[in-house]
């Protein structure tokens, strides 16, 4: 698939096939988290994977959706603000930003697989930081199901669902 084609078949699912994910496609999603880029190259993530129906069912406790219970695999892509990179002339703090090309790198490497995921940012991050006991400086930042969807992707969506690139586009 070309990458353009590739970005518009990503979508976020919220119905499942009761399939298992298989461990090579697993960890080829997780090695696209891996080789993304981050500032500096300072890598500030880490990645808690629940596989099975008992550990998908501890980390859905903390998003309200019902959905999320059916994934057979839920990746929580976490970041270290101790190991992100703050930029200098006002401390900016990157680790969101590192986490989320890694996280987008993994939604793609996944639809490329035939499988789907769903960004969860709307969780209790509190109760996912006891779940995964996690010290002060390491943030949840996205809670992502791996699947094999149910639904399909309307791929004319961004026609209408996206602004024009007249919208988006500055010209200096």
């Amino acid at each position: 698939m070309q990458f353009e084609e590739l970005a518009k078949h990503r979508f976020s699912s919220r119905h499942y096939q009761p399939q298992p994910i298989e461990r090579e496609k697993l960890l080829k999603v997780l090695e696209a988290a891996r080789v993304s880029p981050s500032a500096a190259n300072k890598q500030p993530w880490k990645f808690y994977v629940f596989e099975g129906r008992e550990a998908v069912m501890r980390i859905a406790e903390a998003y309200h959706r019902e959905w999320l219970k059916d994934a057979p695999v839920v990746i929580v892509a976490c970041t270290d603000h101790n190991k992100s990179w703050k930029r200098a002339s006002d401390g900016k703090d990157h680790a969101d930003i590192d986490v989320a090309i890694a996280v987008d790198h993994m939604t793609l490497q996944a639809t490329d697989l035939g499988l789907a995921t769903c960004w969860i940012c709307n969780f209790d991050a509190d109760k996912c930081r006891k779940i995964l006991d996690l010290p002060e400086n390491i943030e949840p930042v996205v809670i992502l199901p791996l699947v094999y969807p149910s639904d399909k992707a309307d791929l004319n969506r961004h026609q209408k669902q996206r602004n024009t690139l007249e919208d988006i586009i500055v010209r200096q």
